[in-house]
């Protein structure tokens, strides 16, 4: 498995690239999760987008959004792994290339993250820490997480 990373702001996305990212998120997040909300919610034309691919294939995906869309600081969010993808390191380096952009395009800045709980030590071990009360988005709980960069 050769892994490749690109990062492309909305506009520069091609039309399969982006079925490919649509594609990917309700798979997980809407039916392996099974939670009905809405994932067109006006914030990826603002957007950079990161995906991870073997080949063709897309096996990880996030979203990169600049100061001021979602929260003050830079935001990270639909943070997704193809489930054929998982274990093989491809989250890891998604996030870590996520973080390379981020401290290239924008830093210093801090980084906030609305995590699900459950991945609460994998974003740990990224340098991410916690901040604020578990809270429930779409039924599933979550916890924001910050990290600085210089």
């Amino acid at each position: 498995m050769i892994l490749t990373s690109t990062v492309k702001f909305f506009n520069e996305l091609s039309v399969h690239e982006l079925y490919e990212i649509i594609k990917l998120r309700n798979e997980v997040f809407v039916v392996e999760q099974d939670c009905v909300y809405q994932d067109a919610d006006d914030k990826d034309q603002h957007s950079y987008h990161l995906m991870i691919k073997d080949g063709d294939s897309l096996l990880a995906y996030a979203r990169i959004l600049p100061p001021g869309i979602s929260y003050p600081e830079v935001s990270i969010g639909r943070v997704v792994s193809d489930p054929k993808a998982r274990r093989t390191g491809a989250g890891r380096k998604l996030m870590a290339e996520a973080l390379d952009f981020v401290s290239q395009k924008f830093a210093p800045c801090g980084v906030r993250i609305s995590a699900q709980t459950y991945l609460r030590a994998f974003y740990t071990s990224l340098g991410f820490k916690e901040e604020g009360e578990v809270y429930l988005e779409d039924g599933i709980e979550h916890v924001e997480m910050v990290q600085y960069l210089e």
